[in-house]
């Protein structure tokens, strides 16, 4: 799959070799508020648990992984978006239905990057046909990741708790079909 750049931003897959622009994105406790209560992200987190998750879930022709979002002038990277089958780390794994999610530099926060990059990166997923259903989760209180989820057309679906290998939290949930 292949997302096109925007009037603001370019987007490539992460790889590996990105461990550094990912632990750079995690050192800032804001970030991380909603992610783990603004715990920042050590080396060996990235190394031993990070990297290995997205090699697990990376797949280039189906668009999953972490999309790194570049500003068009400068190239300097300012977040990611993630794209992934939902409950991935689950015997639940669903490839028709694909998580959609951001982390974003606190210096890029308030400008509509986030929001740029999820539609774009949401309009090529439903363009390449590679799922039918696209979901995203946020912790209740994120009221800024809600308000993204809204403006790229997710509707509230249900408020639970989620449970991955990293962790258990109450989130909402948003969804939209992509028939």
């Amino acid at each position: 799959m292949r997302v096109n750049q925007t009037s603001r931003l370019t987007y490539r897959l992460l790889t590996p070799e990105d461990a550094d622009l990912l632990f750079a994105l995690d050192q800032n406790p804001e970030v991380m508020l909603f992610i783990n209560g603004g715990k920042i992200t050590s080396r060996e987190d990235i190394n031993s648990i990070f990297i290995p998750r997205l090699k697990q879930f990376s797949n280039q022709d189906k668009g999953w992984g972490l999309w790194g979002c570049f500003l068009l002038d400068s190239h300097e990277f300012i977040g990611w978006i993630l794209v992934r089958p939902m409950d991935f780390f689950t015997e639940k794994r669903d490839d028709s239905n694909l998580e959609i999610g951001w982390r974003f530099m606190q210096k890029s926060w308030g400008k509509g990057y986030a929001t740029e990059a999820a539609k774009q990166i949401s309009d090529a997923i439903a363009e390449h046909k590679v799922a039918t259903k696209l979901t995203a989760l946020a912790h209740t209180e994120n009221k800024g990741s809600i308000n993204i989820m809204k403006k790229i057309g997710l509707e509230y679906c249900k408020t639970t708790i989620h449970t991955e290998p990293l962790g258990s939290a109450k989130v909402v949930v948003y969804e939209k079909a992509l028939d």
